[in-house]
């Protein structure tokens, strides 16, 4: 089983910074893809940034130039930076891991199960005017 835990979301004014952190715990061989998204009130979720393991991100056009994603493979961790912050960012932002290859041990085999994707439970982001 997997776990993503964030971390790092919180009220802070426009204009300032937040940093959000998600790390995958468990028999984790590798994970594809990492990314973060949001979920406003009364809207769908969407998209904010994605990293691959090689390092290629996509970012919704709303946070080009203001957010940063970045990734420790190691850790299994992703990282969002977040600039110049704005009203319209305020939303519940959840951690997706897709693609996530793990580990089972049998008869002192290791086998590598077939990809699986994960969320994490979400942490709110609060901008006020």
């Amino acid at each position: 089983q997997v776990q993503l835990v964030e971390s790092g979301g919180g009220l802070v004014q426009a204009g300032g910074s937040l940093r959000l952190s998600c790390a995958a715990s468990g028999s984790i061989f590798s994970i594809n893809a990492m990314g973060w998204y949001r979920q406003a009130p009364g809207k769908q979720r969407e998209l904010v940034a994605a990293i691959t393991s090689g390092g290629s991100t996509n970012y919704a056009k709303s946070v080009k130039g203001r957010f940063t994603i970045s990734r420790d493979n190691a850790k299994n961790t992703v990282y969002l930076q977040m600039n110049s912050l704005k009203p319209e960012d305020t939303a519940v932002y959840y951690c997706n891991a897709q693609g996530v290859f793990t580990t089972a041990q049998a008869m002192g085999v290791m086998t590598v199960l077939p990809p699986i994707d994960y969320w994490g439970k979400g942490t709110l982001v609060t901008v006020s005017s």
